[in-house]
C-alpha cells in the first residue's frame, strides 16, 4: 500500500504518505488564501522526499471538511482527479476526525475549527476515534451549555475562549494523522465513506436576486 493522504478544509494544506506501516513523508503549510496554489506542489514535495513517483500510489484520501466552500473543493478536485488518473480508489473522512485522532485528551472532547462568519465547525468526541455527535456549524455562544466543561481542540478553540476554556493541540488538521487513521480503518475492515463534501451550508457567493429585467425596445 501507498497512500497519499491530503487536506484542504482548513487553512492547512496538508499531504502525507503512508505505506501501510508508517508515515514516509509529511509536509503542511498554513495559508488560507492559496489552497489552489500550494496544495500540487506539497504532493510533488511529499513525493519526492519518500523517493517514490505518483504512480506507485495505490489509494487516495482527502479530508471532506466541514469546510469552506472553495478550499475545500480543491482537495477533493484534486483527490479526484489523481483516482480517476491512476485508477486507483479515493476515499473521504471527516476532517474533524482526523483532528480527533491525533489530540493528546482523556475522556470526552470537542474539535472546533474556524468557520469563518464568527461561527465554528464542531462534534464532541468520547475518545480520538468515537464521534458522537454529527458535525455542525454554529455560533460558540450557541453551543456553549453543550461544550461546557470539555476540552477542545482545533483553531475555532483558540479563537473563542469565553466558550472553550480548555483549548488544546493540534491546532490544525494533519494529513499524517488523516492517513494513519485511513489505514487503521481499512485494516479493521471499515467501509469508507465516498469523498462528498461537508458544507453544512451555502457557499458565500449567491446568485442576485431581484435582476433588473431589461426588454428589447
Amino acid at each position: 500500500m501507498l497512500l497519499l493522504a491530503l487536506d484542504t478544509a482548513t487553512p492547512a494544506v496538508t499531504v502525507a504518505l503512508h505505506d501501510g506501516e508508517t508515515v514516509v513523508a509529511e509536509s503542511s503549510q498554513v495559508d488560507a488564501r492559496r489552497h489552489g496554489e500550494l496544495l500540487l506542489p506539497t504532493v510533488d514535495r511529499v513525493l519526492a522526499e519518500a523517493g517514490r513517483k505518483i504512480d506507485a500510489v495505490t489509494a487516495v484520501v482527502t479530508g471532506v471538511g466541514p469546510g469552506p466552500y472553495t478550499g475545500l473543493r480543491v482537495g477533493l478536485m484534486t483527490a479526484e482527479t489523481f483516482g480517476s488518473a491512476l485508477g486507483i480508489p479515493v476515499y473521504g473522512l471527516c476532517t474533524l476526525d482526523a483532528l480527533a485522532y491525533a489530540a493528546d485528551v482523556d475522556g470526552p472532547f470537542v474539535v472546533a475549527t474556524d468557520a469563518r462568519r464568527k461561527e465554528v465547525y464542531w462534534a464532541r468526541y468520547d475518545g480520538p476515534r468515537s464521534r458522537s455527535s454529527e458535525p455542525a456549524v454554529d455560533r460558540p455562544a450557541e453551543i456553549a451549555d453543550v461544550v461546557a466543561g470539555l476540552p477542545a481542540v482545533g483553531a475555532g478553540a483558540l479563537l473563542y475562549p469565553d466558550t472553550f476554556p480548555d483549548p488544546r493541540g493540534p491546532e490544525h488538521v494533519s494529513a499524517a494523522a488523516l492517513a494513519s487513521l485511513t489505514v487503521e480503518k481499512l485494516a479493521a475492515g471499515e467501509e469508507l465513506p465516498a469523498p462528498r463534501p461537508l458544507y453544512l451550508r451555502r457557499p458565500d457567493a449567491q446568485v442576485p436576486k431581484n435582476y433588473k429585467v431589461v426588454t428589447p425596445k
